[in-house]
């Protein structure tokens, strides 16, 4: 991992998982009117797991394949 990927790391790991634990209430249908959010509640999460994976796995995998490096 080079130093770009060993700084920006720790930043996206916190935004990510303070973002699932907000939504984590609404996900699992707790409070008022959270019946009607539930659905975009899980998109999101859904959508910031898979952004995270894609950030620090896939994307450094696939530049570094472009340009030939191991």
């Amino acid at each position: 991992m080079g130093e770009a990927g060993k700084a920006r790391l720790r930043p996206i790991l916190m935004t990510t998982f303070a973002a699932i634990t907000a939504l984590s209430p609404l996900a699992l249908g707790i409070g008022a009117g959270a019946a009607m959010q539930k659905p975009l509640a899980i998109a999101v999460i859904g959508g910031l797991v898979f952004s995270m994976v894609f950030t620090l796995l896939m994307a450094p995998v696939i530049y570094a394949t472009l340009l030939g490096r191991p």
